[in-house]
C-alpha cells in the first residue's frame, strides 16, 4: 500500500465538495428521479439522500431508540429511518436539508470523518448511476476510502470477499492482497470493495480496455 499523511481538514474539504456537487446533481431533477431506484437494494435516490442528511443528525439518544425498534439491526435501523425521513419531507425540503449540511463536520459515534467521505462518495455513484449521469470520482479522496473499506470489516467484508485477489489501482499507486490481480482506478475498485461492482465484472471491464 501508499503511504500519505491525510488529515482531517483534507478529508472535511474532500466531504463538502461531494456534499456540493451532489447538490448541482440533484437540483432541478423531477420527482421521477428522485423515485428511481437507487443501486442500493431496496433504497430509492431520495431514501439515499435522507439517509446522508441523516448521518449528520444522529445522536446517541436516536441511534439506541432507532436500535430498539429495528430489533438491534443496525443496516434495519439505518435503512429504516432512511426511508422514514424521506416520505415525510418533500422533495425540495429534502435537497434544502443536504445543501444545509454542506459544511457539516458532525460524525455518528463509532465512526470517523474518512467514513463521511467513503458515504459520500460510493452513495454518489448508487445516486449517479441509476440516473445515467457521470459523476467521477478524485483519484485521492476515492484511495483514502478504498483504504478505510480494506481495512474496516463490517459491513462490506472487503478483506475476507476478495480474499485471493491481488488489488492495484492504476492511477494512485496503492495496492495490496496476493493472487488474481484485480486492477482498476481507486473509484472502480471502491465500488468492487463495497460490492457494487464484483471483482470478475472489474476483471472483465479492464480485460476489454486492453
Amino acid at each position: 500500500m501508499t503511504e500519505q499523511h491525510i488529515t482531517d481538514e483534507m478529508i472535511w474539504q474532500s466531504v463538502a465538495r461531494e456534499r456540493t456537487t451532489l447538490v448541482e446533481l440533484l437540483r432541478g431533477r423531477p420527482e421521477t428521479a428522485w423515485d428511481t431506484p437507487s443501486l442500493c437494494d431496496g433504497w430509492r435516490v431520495r431514501d439515499v439522500v435522507a439517509h446522508l442528511v441523516l448521518a449528520t443528525r444522529y445522536t446517541l439518544g436516536s441511534i439506541l431508540v432507532g436500535l430498539i425498534r429495528a430489533r438491534g439491526n443496525i443496516d434495519r435501523f439505518v435503512r429504516d429511518s432512511a426511508i422514514r425521513h424521506a416520505e415525510r419531507t418533500p422533495t425540495a425540503d429534502l435537497l434544502a436539508e443536504l445543501r444545509a449540511v454542506i459544511d457539516s463536520h458532525v460524525i455518528p459515534i463509532g465512526t470517523a470523518p474518512i467514513d463521511r467521505l467513503m458515504d459520500l462518495l460510493v452513495h454518489g455513484q448508487d445516486i449517479a448511476v441509476p440516473l445515467g449521469v457521470e459523476r467521477v470520482m478524485p483519484p485521492a479522496p476515492a484511495q483514502w476510502s478504498l483504504e478505510r473499506v480494506w481495512t474496516m470489516g463490517k459491513p462490506f467484508h472487503a478483506r475476507e470477499r476478495l480474499a485471493g485477489y491481488a488489488l492495484s489501482t492504476t492511477d494512485t499507486g496503492w495496492s495490496t492482497g496476493t493472487g488474481t490481480p484485480l486492477a482498476g482506478t481507486a473509484a472502480e475498485l471502491l465500488l468492487v470493495a463495497t460490492g457494487r461492482v464484483s471483482a470478475a465484472q472489474q476483471i472483465r471491464s479492464a480485460s476489454g480496455r486492453r
